[in-house]
């Protein structure tokens, strides 16, 4: 286990599962002691908890629905530290009180190019890139910094059945070739929360083989 984010805690919001499953085992290897959010999936979230205790990590569980205002701040009061987008506001309070802190916001590709027959979920992607723009620019003051990765076609338990039927219409629009994982949004949000990162905020961080720009 490394010692980069040893003393750290991470609350990561949905991380019973795909992106926030994978990036729980990320920051826990960097030595972040992570607390686990979730809203109704215990099982998921105590596989969560098994994978980072494996991989020799600390996990503490804390379920709530963050869409819910005060559920939200029970949330952050619990874990101490920083969550994503709705509880950002209420983990504020103790980051600016120690004047340091990594907010990350998981958006997407949507979020930045647009996606035909997606306008409802492009618009809230985009718009949490302006809000983390926003707290970016309100929160540099007390050394917080708040970034956003922007994942592509990356299979998950929600997306598999579709990227799986749409397999060879997607990867012509990847120059990589091929599908995202995971792993690669954890580790991109692992560099944003690593004080290599400390003079970067309020930027998007796309994660997509190179879609974007094709």
């Amino acid at each position: 286990m490394g010692v980069q984010l040893k003393g750290r805690t991470a609350l990561i919001t949905g991380a019973g599962r795909g992106i926030g499953r994978a990036t729980a085992a990320r920051l826990a290897r960097d030595g972040a002691r992570i607390a686990i959010n979730y809203k109704g999936n215990a099982e998921a979230a105590e596989e969560a908890k098994r994978l980072v205790e494996k991989g020799g990590g600390e996990a503490t569980l804390i379920q709530g629905d963050v869409s819910v205002d005060d559920q939200a701040e029970n949330v952050v009061k619990a874990a101490l530290l920083r969550g994503a987008f709705l509880v950002t506001k209420a983990a504020m309070r103790p980051m600016m009180k120690q004047r340091s802190g990594r907010i990350v916001n998981v958006s997407s590709v949507a979020g930045v190019a647009g996606n035909a027959g997606q306008a409802n979920y492009a618009s809230a992607k985009a718009g949490l890139i302006g809000f983390t723009r926003t707290v970016a620019r309100e929160m540099a003051v007390r050394n917080i910094t708040c970034n956003a990765v922007a994942p592509g076609f990356v299979p998950t338990d929600l997306t598999n059945a579709l990227l799986k039927q749409m397999e060879e219409t997607i990867l012509k629009q990847i120059p990589l070739g091929r599908f995202g994982t995971v792993e690669d949004v954890a580790n991109a949000i692992a560099f944003l929360v690593s004080d290599e990162a400390s003079y970067i905020t309020g930027q998007v961080l796309v994660v997509d083989g190179g879609m974007v720009t094709a």
